[in-house]
């Protein structure tokens, strides 16, 4: 049977320093995904390149944090490892970081750079 392999912090890491990591990653892709992918006007300036710009922004966040903390950046990615192996050490850190770094990133890039949509009844479109 071969191992499964599980998120797990680094040798000398705390559980906070792990948390902070997942945060600071998860917001650089989630912000990198509305920047490239969400965003109806990025869309057209960005055009075909969005897939790329979010596969560098998941190679980066690998490199620099899957020493520290794993790089998860997304609890599901987690969970079935952990669920396999039964192995829930800090645990909560692989929830709690990207969940608030997700929401940190959606909040900030939807009140700086997302305008909001009007709607107008006339032929039914949105402005």
């Amino acid at each position: 049977m071969q191992a499964v392999p599980v998120h797990a912090l680094g040798a000398k890491e705390s559980a906070v320093s792990g948390f902070i990591w997942e945060i600071i990653i998860t917001f650089a892709l989630v912000f990198t995904v509305y920047a490239t992918a969400v965003d109806s006007k990025a869309k057209g300036t960005v055009g075909g390149i969005a897939p790329i710009a979010i596969g560098f922004i998941v190679l980066a966040n690998i490199l620099a944090a899957a020493p520290f903390s794993g790089a998860s950046m997304n609890p599901a990615r987690s969970f079935g490892p952990a669920l396999v192996t039964w192995n829930w050490d800090n645990h909560w850190v692989y929830w709690a970081g990207p969940l608030i770094g997700g929401a940190l990133a959606g909040l900030t890039y939807g009140g700086i750079f997302l305008t909001p949509v009007s709607y107008t009844p006339v032929n039914d479109q949105f402005l």
